[in-house]
């Protein structure tokens, strides 16, 4: 069986991934995370180590995810643990790997934001509809893309799907803010039952930020996780030094702890 991580941020990294089809393999002082549906979602398909590397073990690891990955272009370690240690630095650099720091906030329930959006309208997405899905995986392509569409057999819209699937089976929805019928921002939350939810993929347009979209959809989506999934706790991960961590703690979030990810990009 898979081992609970110590980290809250990949503890329910692996519930939202073993939910949408991910095999989870525990070894010897690591686990192996597999989404044979997603071969090029980095996150998807990645170590999680059981601690920070050991002192001269960097070069070892690597060597462990080539021999789980042989045809992966890319590296990547998670690290357990939750004050933000990854291990010896000049290390990590030799073996070209980057390190990624994300905040980890919690809240038991959410706020309405200090500038709530009246003018979108706000609703679940509907399963069923192929056009609520299509209006999604738009503002996905709008927000990472170079404006290039691969439809839903690129990384994004494949992602979609599983979230899609996961919605249909009853484990939580994906929101999004409309305006004149055009998804300008949206979100997942989503659980396994057990109490905890986490939120994925808070986007907003470009064209469409700084109206309060976002939070307002948060504290939305965590009154529908509260209500209606029986979430205790409500988790979130971001980017410390983003824009989007001080949207979740004026909802209500708080600082809980530090994700460890090292990666190494594929070469090009």
């Amino acid at each position: 069986m898979p081992v609970t991580p110590a980290s809250l941020g990949y503890q329910t990294d692996l519930m939202l991934l073993g939910l949408q089809g991910s095999v989870i393999k525990p070894r010897a002082g690591y686990q192996v995370v597999r989404t044979p549906a997603n071969p090029m979602f980095y996150w998807g398909n990645f170590l999680l180590l059981g601690g920070p590397p050991a002192p001269g073990t960097v070069s070892s690891w690597v060597s462990t995810f080539t021999q789980e990955f042989p045809g992966a272009g890319h590296v990547a370690l998670g690290v357990d643990g939750t004050g933000g240690d990854a291990g010896d630095q000049p290390e990590l650099a030799a073996s070209g790997l980057a390190v990624e720091r994300n905040t980890v906030l919690t809240a038991d329930t959410t706020n309405p934001p200090p500038h709530p959006n009246e003018a979108a309208q706000f609703r679940m997405l509907d399963a069923d509809a192929d056009a609520d899905w299509l209006a999604a995986l738009e503002l996905q392509e709008a927000v990472y893309s170079d404006g290039e569409s691969q439809g839903w057999e690129g990384f994004p819209g494949r992602r979609l799907q599983a979230k899609r699937q996961m919605q249909a089976q009853g484990f939580g929805a994906w929101f999004g803010a409309f305006k004149a019928g055009r998804m300008v921002s949206g979100l997942g939350v989503f659980g396994d039952g057990s109490g905890i939810a986490r939120f994925q993929d808070v986007d907003t347009h470009p064209g469409h930020r700084n109206q309060g979209l976002a939070g307002t959809l948060v504290h939305q989506a965590g009154h529908y996780a509260r209500k209606e999934m029986g979430a205790q706790t409500l988790v979130i991960v971001a980017e410390p030094a983003g824009p989007a961590i001080r949207i979740y703690r004026s909802v209500g979030f708080r600082d809980a702890e530090i994700q460890v990810q090292l990666q190494r990009q594929p070469p090009g």
